[in-house]
């Protein structure tokens, strides 16, 4: 863990086959990374960007274009979970994360199917099954939780979807034979650059919506206890130049979390050695903070909705794009 006395860790959230043999260990050996996590975006500009994945392609022509993507992708997470196992058999998260078919949001019993299917295959007790938290993903992230499966639950930006993730991990540590580690993973960064604009033509304060949502969410999901089950926090990188690079890691440090970024991120949070513990938040900030967007004219549930449409058809369409290039 980054603050072993806090129980933060700091997790990669990149995944591409050249990293993997060089920066990602050097990284792991510095102790500044003690996990990872992927989605379809960021395989997407791997496996389409990278020259790494050329051989492996070639051999595969006899698959599917999911085939494909499936071979290649759990070659770099099993690579991924072999460099992080020591880390995991310490008992120091060495996880990695693999996502399901995002167009399997919907349907709870091809997301468990699939979830059950990506374990067995990869074959390695520190990975993660990815599933997004819609109403289908609730009963999938119970059903592999209960199976012994770790679980990252993805795509939150509401309290009402941490809260669901949060009762289904509760209910597979209750009847499962044995607790296993789980993430509900609240996407942050996003929430301002939806909103920033139209808060700043009003005067009010930017860049704290993101995190005093995020906040309040981690606060209530602490609150409930859930054995081995963590906030973490996701969509943490900054884009233009209104915020320090580490922003969403500075202003985010939370016992008992984690923190996922893009590597140029994190090594500007690493540079900059802020250790300083910023979480929880006084409730009396988070609401009036909301009560000054409000005020501005923006309706939180109406953005916050969007956000979870737009984040998964963002998932959905980087894997098609990926499906139609390896076709």
């Amino acid at each position: 863990m980054y603050i072993p006395q806090s129980q933060f860790s700091l997790w990669a959230d990149f995944i591409e086959r050249s990293f993997l043999e060089g920066e990602f260990k050097q990284l792991i050996g510095a102790g500044v990374i003690n996990g990872a996590t992927s989605n379809p975006a960021i395989f997407k500009n791997a496996i389409l960007t990278s020259n790494a994945y050329k051989e492996q392609l070639s051999t595969l022509s006899h698959l599917s274009p999911k085939g494909k993507y499936e071979a290649v992708a759990q070659f770099d997470i099993q690579s991924a979970a072999d460099i992080l196992r020591p880390l995991y058999d310490e008992g120091d998260d060495g996880y990695v994360s693999i996502e399901v078919d995002p167009f399997l949001c919907d349907d709870a019993e091809a997301t468990i199917a699939e979830g059950i299917r990506l374990h067995n295959e990869i074959n390695r007790p520190n990975v993660m099954i990815k599933v997004p938290a819609t109403e289908a993903g609730y009963v999938a992230m119970e059903a592999l939780a209960s199976e012994g499966i770790a679980v990252n639950a993805t795509l939150i930006f509401s309290l009402e979807q941490a809260l669901a993730c949060a009762k289904a991990f509760e209910r597979a540590a209750q009847k499962g034979d044995r607790v296993v580690d789980t993430v509900i993973s609240v996407f942050v960064s996003r929430i301002d650059r939806a909103i920033d604009e139209t808060l700043r033509s009003k005067g009010v304060k930017t860049g704290l919506s993101g995190i005093y949502n995020a906040a309040d969410i981690y606060a209530k999901v602490e609150a409930l206890g859930i054995p081995k089950c963590r906030v973490l926090f996701a969509s943490t990188g900054v884009k233009g130049d209104e915020f320090r690079p580490s922003y969403y890691i500075d202003e985010l440090l939370a016992p008992h979390s984690v923190n996922t970024a893009p590597i140029a991120t994190i090594e500007a949070y690493v540079a900059g050695a802020d250790t300083r513990i910023k979480l929880p938040v006084e409730v009396k900030h988070i609401t009036d903070h909301f009560e000054a967007v409000k005020n501005a004219g923006i309706d939180m549930k109406d953005v916050i909705d969007g956000q979870i449409r737009e984040g998964l058809e963002s998932f959905k369409l980087a894997f098609q794009e990926i499906l139609n290039a390896l076709e």
